[in-house]
């Protein structure tokens, strides 16, 4: 084997000779990085038409006391060429002669990728006495019912393309290194082909392509056959990491895996293709963590009293108790686009579609995907999948076409409920699972949209079976996903016991009472309504635009229901403050009723807050904080924030009943726990009975957000002062590095904001991490009402070097020393809040018109 190639260390490169199946000496190529076996060894088996060199991280990653061995198959990479083709099943032999050869005696983890994850997998059931797990990455033991196979394998399988594509050119060894995007550096493409540099060396490659059987006529079928049902007795911790832009093991093969190994863990690298340890290197890391827990004793947490009284008062109900208790009250429960559902009509609807589903092959546990605009169809479709077992699956409309497909097509879903639009969205995404109309439709619009059965007839269906067992408190009940402002969305999966604690915490926390109703200005917050037993009201605005809504528009939406709760972003709050000299008398009268305003999803100013008082005279404004992951976990009056005062971020109160707070400081020693000691500065923890069970097939971030067990790590920062009261002061993503320290950004934004002549501003780094400078980009204010954000999240933000009296007064602000003062025509904005502000696409800019680039 050649050195110096990028990132493998020479001293791995080992040779043996070992005596194949048939008797014949064989000289193998392997990496090994050498370490005395103390826990076991990881054995690495690659795919075609790689070799071992696609190890490297693991080798250079390995926890201590952790042997790594990564041979080379027999006719590939740089071990022996051979006379005859070998099947899967002799490479499954001839891993275990080489592993005896070598002295592997266990506990061994294999760690399989492409055709190596089978092979592995094969070896994994020859030595069950030796395995301690399984690991594999993009890889296949078998078709998935109604798929044929990879397209691209398919088209090296066929007899006139392989000689020539995968034997006498190097055409199929190139292109399995080029399906990565953005493309891997020439020198590793370069390094993950060299080993099949003529004909001669690329026979095997061809070969391997051959043995892959999808028919069960091939010879190699049998044998592969019993292997991927042998998958299944392997009773032995797993782990799957997956690239899901994978065009040769798409989504359908992971799926396959998880119902063959269901205790496996599960982590998709997004924007991953078909070599996912090239292009997500960090699985290496992953590995290594996973290995380092399997021997690691869980650690409990211990009782939390506070914890269990939220416990408690949560669990008194179901999420359709209340529906069931008001079966037959005749008033409304629902008012969208003009029209009013009663709490009987909803009631009789969950039950009967509850029933239809079960009757027609959804099962407990079954995961749905939710395509229904809001409505009380969706209302709806929710709460009878929860009647029935079934997890809701959830993913914004403002994560744009592409978001969704990447979060929906992740989520396993085993079915999928849309109007026309939203299974034409589905076919397009290529989304899995069975069809279930809205509405019935033209037949043959139906049949176009592969739609089994609609809602209507579900529910007569439903109205003669009985219902389905209630699902354990412990079983799942959603995914929701996060509004991807700081990176790609994550799929936050709920229990049944959680969900129901959430409800019964905000229930407690405002008081929610049978004579309240409110506005859900954000639409996914409405689905709440029945299980809080609220009837509510969707203003009819557009669900991607919260900032569209109007002062007339939420009078009405109050007036529909006589609402006296309203919950909005802070984007939604400035229109209304903006065009509260457009409503009438009667609307008037309407936004008087209302007794409490709740705003989050970004912070809310105070001086908003006391503009929105003028349109709400009658209401108590609340600014809650929390977050996809666990809401509410605080709450804070505008009256508290006031007597709180100016501070280094945002206040946003005291922990609500049931709920800790912890700090994991950003500096100094490392701690066992969160502390709570005020002023101290760092990533904010949460620990209570409604917050998440987990990151759904993202195990390493789960991992993290569950350092210290019991809490989970929000990714915010802040610091709880002398009266317990929790400051936010922004993102880690979003920490600024400089020569003198970290710098949070929101303490400084808001100090510019304060400014008559800013409407908007973001603090940034630019530069390398450790000596970053601070940047201040600003929006000016303008005379007349805000216009609503740009609905998209990319784009050129208008950022020019700002003028020197408007930088030198936010100079004169920022409290902290600026090395540049920006203007901009607009901040980019999260889609779900229109709130957030995207300080990493900021930076980006900023930092591009300060190098001369913009």
């Amino acid at each position: 084997m050649p050195h110096h190639l990028p990132g493998l260390d020479p001293s791995w490169s080992r040779t043996v000779t070992v005596e194949d199946t048939d008797g014949v000496p064989r000289t193998w190529h392997y990496l090994d990085n050498g370490v005395e076996p103390v826990h076991g060894t990881v054995l690495c088996v690659h795919g075609n038409p790689t070799w071992s060199y696609l190890w490297r991280g693991m080798l250079a990653a390995a926890p201590p006391g952790w042997r790594v061995v990564a041979p080379d198959h027999l006719g590939m990479g740089w071990s022996a060429r051979t006379e005859q083709p070998r099947t899967v099943e002799q490479r499954v032999a001839d891993l275990g002669t080489l592993t005896d050869a070598l002295g592997i005696d266990g506990p061994v983890v294999t760690l399989g990728h492409d055709w190596g994850g089978a092979i592995s997998l094969g070896w994994a059931q020859a030595h069950r006495d030796q395995l301690r797990g399984v690991v594999t990455g993009n890889t296949a033991v078998a078709q998935p019912p109604g798929d044929f196979g990879p397209p691209l394998i398919r088209l090296a399988h066929l007899p006139g393309f392989r000689p020539f594509g995968c034997v006498a050119t190097p055409i199929f060894v190139r292109a399995t290194s080029n399906l990565s995007r953005p493309a891997l550096p020439r020198e590793v493409r370069d390094a993950l082909a060299l080993p099949y540099s003529g004909a001669a060396r690329r026979t095997a490659v061809g070969d391997f392509v051959a043995d892959i059987p999808f028919a069960e006529g091939h010879p190699s079928f049998p044998f592969v056959d019993a292997l991927a049902e042998g998958v299944r007795t392997l009773d032995v911790p797993a782990l799957l990491f997956w690239g899901p832009r994978d065009p040769v093991f798409g989504e359908r093969y992971l799926a396959d895996l998880q119902d063959r190994l269901p205790q496996a863990e599960v982590h998709r690298y997004e924007g991953a293709s078909h070599l996912v340890t090239e292009d997500a290197p960090e699985y290496a890391g992953l590995v290594a963590a996973w290995l380092t827990d399997l021997d690691a004793s869980p650690v409990d947490p211990g009782p939390d009293p506070a914890a269990a009284v939220a416990s408690a008062d949560g669990l008194s109900d179901r999420l359709w108790s209340v529906l069931e208790r008001r079966r037959e009250d005749r008033s409304p429960v629902i008012a969208v686009d003009g029209g009013l559902v009663s709490w009987a009509a909803l009631s009789h609807r969950v039950s009967e579609l509850a029933a239809g589903m079960a009757a027609t092959g959804v099962r407990p546990g079954d995961r749905i995907g939710v395509l229904v605009e809001p409505s009380a169809d969706l209302t709806s479709v929710v709460y009878a999948a929860w009647r029935a077992g079934a997890v809701v699956v959830v993913a914004d409309k403002g994560l744009g076409f592409t978001g969704m497909r990447r979060a929906l097509r992740g989520a396993s879903l085993d079915h999928v409920v849309g109007g026309r639009a939203g299974l034409a969205a589905a076919a397009a995404m290529g989304l899995p699972g069975s069809r279930i109309a809205v509405d019935a439709g033209p037949p043959a619009v139906r049949r176009l949209l592969g739609a089994e059965h609609d809602l209507d007839e579900l529910a007569r269906i439903g109205r003669g079976t009985a219902m389905p067992p209630e699902p354990d408190l412990d079983a799942d009940c959603a995914v929701l996903f996060t509004s991807g402002a700081t990176g790609p969305a994550k799929g936050v999966a709920y229990r049944h016991r959680q969900a129901a604690a959430q409800v019964g915490l905000v229930r407690a926390t405002y008081d929610l009472g049978p004579d309240d109703s409110f506005v859900a200005a954000f639409a996914p917050f409405s689905l709440l309504g029945p299980a809080l037993g609220l009837a509510s009201s969707l203003p009819a605005i557009d669900v991607t635009a919260p900032d569209t809504l109007t002062a007339p528009l939420l009078a009405d939406a109050a007036a529909a229901v006589g609402a006296t709760v309203v919950f909005a972003s802070p984007a939604a709050l400035r229109r209304v403050v903006a065009t509260r000299d457009e409503v009438s008398p009667a609307q008037q009268e309407a936004l008087g009723r209302v007794r409490l305003l709740m705003s989050a999803g970004a912070p809310v100013p105070s001086a908003l807050l006391r503009s929105v008082g003028e349109v709400l005279p009658s209401a108590s404004l609340h600014t809650p904080y929390g977050m996809t992951e666990a809401l509410p976990v605080t709450d804070v009056s505008l009256e508290e924030i006031t007597a709180a005062g100016a501070g280094e971020g945002v206040c946003v109160g005291h922990p609500l009943a049931g709920v800790s707070v912890g700090i994991v400081p950003l500096t100094g020693p490392s701690v066992d726990q969160p502390v709570t000691d005020p002023g101290v500065t760092g990533e904010i923890c949460v620990r209570a009975a409604h917050v998440k069970d987990r990151y759904d097939a993202l195990w390493m971030t789960q991992r993290a957000s569950a350092r210290h067990p019991g809490w989970h790590r929000t990714g915010d920062v802040g610091h709880l002062d002398d009266e317990g009261r929790l400051w936010v002061e922004g993102r880690t993503a979003h920490l600024i590095s400089t020569a003198g320290g970290l710098v949070t950004p929101v303490g400084p934004e808001q100090r510019v904001e304060a400014l008559a002549t800013v409407h908007a501003a973001g603090l940034v780094g630019v530069g390398p991490e450790g000596a970053q400078v601070l940047a201040a980009v600003v929006v000016p204010a303008t005379d007349g009402p805000p216009a609503p954000a740009p609905r998209r999240r990319g784009g050129s933000l208008g950022l020019r070097l700002a003028e020197h009296h408007l930088a030198e007064s936010v100079r004169g602000a920022a409290g902290v020393p600026l090395a540049a003062v920006l203007r901009a025509d607009r901040l980019p904005l999260d889609i779900r809040h229109a709130s957030k502000v995207d300080r990493t696409e900021l930076a980006r800019q900023a930092s591009d018109v300060l190098a001369g680039r913009g």
